[in-house]
């Protein structure tokens, strides 16, 4: 039958196995079954909406499938990792430090492309990666050390779960509840963009030397020439590649770029 999504792209012949089409009468199609009993129904609709967007066909890949459920195996770690470090403090967001003030910048800026991938584009597979990325900073920036950064880290989390829920509902209602919530996250509200959130107080700014990039910096927006040139000198990569040679030109543009030329 055609009934089902999977089968459904099968009849369209919009699933490549190895650069063919499945076709049930080459015998070249994969049994979702079979899958949804090996990795869950959700690893299957990951996949599935990962794989390509909508309009194109879907290269299968069983790699690609069992990486999707190491992405949700990592969600869960993560969400028991945090439920396990404690209470998280009322967030106050004007009061954090950078690192934070970096996780939040991406949880909004996750927000802010998942919506308009579902709503506007209907790309999917960009807005699981988006929600990959925001995962992968959690696992980066998040701070259990004090109640203001478990704050941080479970608004991420929680965001994360909303926005994977039309995807993957199970595992995210699973979640959604471990986090001491009553509903669904379906039922939820979809995460409120906090637009102040993504203001950013600093940028990073690559050095070169003689135009091979050896370093980046993580300098305040707009800083002064004279700070970004002392600042990129001072970085140790830099330094090395500077060794019995002489600076004969430091070239600032401001908030993008610090280029040497040394010989």
């Amino acid at each position: 039958t055609c009934d089902e999504p999977f089968e459904r792209l099968l009849c369209q012949g919009m699933v490549l196995k190895d650069g063919t089409k499945m076709s049930k009468s080459k015998g070249n199609t994969v049994d979702p079954e079979e899958l949804i009993n090996q990795y869950g129904a959700d690893t299957v609709r990951l996949f599935s909406m990962f794989a390509a967007p909508p309009e194109q066909s879907m290269e299968w890949s069983d790699s690609g499938v069992a990486g999707g459920n190491r992405f949700l195996h990592r969600l869960w770690r993560a969400v028991e990792g945090h439920i396990n470090a404690g209470t998280p403090g009322v967030l106050d967001a004007a009061n954090l430090p950078q690192a934070q003030k970096d996780l939040r910048r991406k949880t909004h800026e996750t927000i802010q492309k998942v919506s308009d991938d579902f709503g506007r584009r209907q790309t999917f597979n960009t807005a699981i990666a988006a929600t990959m990325e925001l995962l992968n900073e959690v696992s980066k920036l998040s701070d259990r050390a004090n109640p203001q950064g478990l704050a941080v880290e479970r608004e991420a989390l929680e965001a994360a779960i909303l926005l994977l829920a039309p995807i993957v509902p199970h595992i995210t209602h699973s979640l959604w509840k471990a986090l001491g919530h009553n509903d669904i996250p379906l039922n939820a509200a979809w995460p409120k963009l906090d637009e102040s959130a993504l203001v950013r107080s600093t940028i990073e700014v690559v050095v070169q030397v003689n135009g091979k990039v050896r370093g980046k910096l993580d300098a305040a927006i707009d800083a002064p020439k004279e700070v970004l040139e002392q600042a990129a000198l001072g970085l140790e990569n830099v330094q090395k590649f500077l060794e019995g040679v002489t600076v004969r030109k430091v070239i600032v543009v401001p908030n993008k770029l610090v280029s040497i030329v040394a010989n």
